[in-house]
């Protein structure tokens, strides 16, 4: 780890089926979060038709593909991954949470460190969507 690598957050994981939510801080987007209240920290779900369990290895492969990233827990429907930022080594904590009813993949993208990340965690929601939209027609 390096020195902007931050500390590995303890609220992370699954808590009565919801992602944790974002701090007041805009470094933080989640697809729990309010849309019409709080839509600084919003960002749609990954929608996905077919098989729950496919859709959600293909998310897998696709963020796996990423560079710069380190699966944390994969679980059956629960997956945490680190992205560290090239230059410096900041560390942003990704997690995807399955709803097989709904057909929606949860996420939510925070920056350990700092107040603001230039867009950085919506922009890699927005190319793992994209990703995952290519992989799973």
């Amino acid at each position: 780890m390096g020195l902007f690598s931050g500390s590995r957050p303890d609220n992370l994981g699954v808590e009565n089926g919801r992602l944790a939510p974002c701090k007041p801080t805009p470094n933080c987007v989640s697809s729990f979060a309010d849309a019409g209240t709080d839509p600084g920290h919003f960002v749609e779900p990954l929608r996905f038709k077919g098989d729950p369990d496919a859709a959600f290895a293909k998310l897998g492969d696709v963020v796996r593909g990423r560079e710069r990233v380190t699966i944390v827990r994969d679980e059956p429907r629960y997956l945490y991954a680190e992205f560290r930022s090239k230059l410096m080594g900041y560390v942003d904590d990704v997690e995807f949470l399955l709803d097989p009813t709904a057909k929606v993949i949860h996420v939510r993208s925070a920056s350990r460190l700092g107040r603001s990340d230039f867009g950085v965690n919506r922009g890699r929601v927005e190319s793992l969507r994209s990703g995952f939209a290519a992989a799973n027609p």
